[in-house]
């Protein structure tokens, strides 16, 4: 969103019909590892569809001072050119993540194996999220990171480790925690085999790949052996599926709505809110449309449909992590009641989302009942109210979703964030017919 500050707020209303085709901007998980696999390829390495987020800046701006020259000739391009496995230099001072938790994950896996110390720092946001889950395999192969209490930001990880390869079995599905790993194992004397109790999205084994690393995957598990240097190439982003939810649901709620989503990254170990929305009796058609930087991609049509509650699956829970929030938005306009379980890593994102949500919802006459994994709502009628995002970005965009369809204005607090990830939101949704407005 252009012109964000802190404590900006939106003042959002139903404004008509949905209409058009829209482009939302580039894939954020999968920018992350583009600028990080271009940094540490041989050669110069050409993205396009780069989300101009402040989460992935602040990635690239992390490799440029670890000695990365990265260059962007227009908006939403950059040339990487890489410094090989072995060229990254130490920065001297701490790297910030900024709110960027991938990019903190991530980022604790590429520099586990350096021959220098890096500390990694991120916002307030940021350093109140857990980072045990990745401290504690990392540590298992060898690398000496410190934390603060709790296993909290800064993370301080110590020169010289010699990482080995390891079989970790995952606790938790978690596509971070298991790119993490695997980028440490391209500096691990060894394979390195990550299993998931569920599959999670694998971008980060098809990128690999896709640079030449030798890695085997299949859902739910990958081994990769280290020896191979990685070589640039050509990576166009496809459009964000997170970014896209926010239409699909809008559409789906506002009568006399018909949307069509641009190619958008339909990569099966992310869609799951497809699925939960279809058996919420939503009409969305999936277009194939080829690939993109190894995604498959696809346009979305969705019209307008009365949604009914559902029980949310728990297999789909992985492929939707970052949807909840918008599905929590669709179930308080729906007919009937949804339940949602098996979701408590939510607890655990930019903001307690399970709570957050609850709370947002509750304001403007929402009945939620929060369970520790997840949530009982009963849909119904949503009037006007003043809700409170927590400067977390996805929560802001699902409340202006549900003000859509609220009986009066909603205010918004605390959206400056939503810049991390979909700059640009508020113009793109008035443009369609959202009714948004800065305050």
């Amino acid at each position: 969103m252009s012109g964000a500050a802190p404590g900006l707020d939106w003042i959002a209303a139903p404004g008509g019909p949905l209409l058009g085709r829209v482009r939302v901007p580039g894939d954020k998980s999968v920018s992350h590892r583009a600028v990080m696999l271009g940094a540490i390829a041989e050669g110069r390495t050409r993205i396009t569809g780069f989300l101009e987020g402040e989460d992935t800046r602040a990635t690239a701006a992390i490799l440029q001072r670890l000695g990365v020259r990265i260059e962007a000739p227009a908006g939403g391009e950059r040339l990487v050119h890489g410094v090989g496995l072995r060229g990254l230099r130490p920065a001297g001072s701490p790297l910030d993540c900024g709110n960027a938790g991938t990019g903190m994950r991530l980022l604790a896996g590429l520099l586990a194996g350096q021959g220098f110390e890096s500390v990694l720092v991120g916002d307030a946001s940021l350093s109140k999220r857990p980072m045990r889950r990745v401290i504690e395999p990392l540590s298992r192969m060898g690398a000496v990171i410190d934390s603060a209490e709790g296993g909290l930001p800064p993370l301080r990880i110590h020169a010289k480790n010699v990482l080995q390869g390891i079989d970790y079995e995952c606790p938790v599905a978690s596509a971070q925690v298991k790119s993490a790993l695997l980028l440490a194992g391209l500096y691990a004397e060894g394979p390195t085999s990550v299993r998931e109790p569920h599959p999670t999205r694998d971008y980060t084994e098809r990128m690999l790949a896709a640079f030449g690393a030798d890695i085997d995957f299949a859902p739910g598990r990958a081994t990769l052996r280290p020896g191979r240097p990685l070589l640039a190439g050509e990576v166009e982003v496809p459009a964000d599926f997170s970014s896209a939810a926010f239409f699909l649901v809008a559409a789906s709620l506002v009568p006399g709505s018909q949307l069509v989503l641009e190619r958008v990254g339909v990569n099966p170990r992310r869609t799951g809110l497809l699925d939960a929305l279809r058996l919420m009796g939503a009409d969305i058609r999936v277009r194939p449309a080829g690939e993109q930087g190894g995604e498959p991609v696809a346009d979305l049509e969705v019209r307008h449909a009365p949604l009914r509650g559902a029980r949310i699956p728990e297999a789909l829970v992985p492929d939707m992590i970052d949807e909840f929030p918008v599905l929590f938005a669709a179930a308080a306009l729906a007919e009937g009641e949804t339940v949602v379980s098996g979701a408590a890593e939510l607890r655990v994102k930019e903001s307690d989302r399970i709570a957050v949500m609850a709370e947002g919802l509750r304001v403007l006459g929402a009945d939620i009942e929060e369970r520790p994994d997840g949530a009982l709502i009963r849909g119904g009628r949503l009037h006007g109210g003043r809700a409170d995002s927590r400067g977390d970005h996805r929560i802001a965009m699902a409340l202006a979703v549900a003000a859509q369809c609220a009986s009066g204005e909603v205010r918004i607090g605390d959206v400056a964030n939503v810049a991390t990830s979909f700059p640009g939101f508020d113009g793109l949704a008035r443009g369609v017919g959202f009714g948004l407005r800065i305050a």
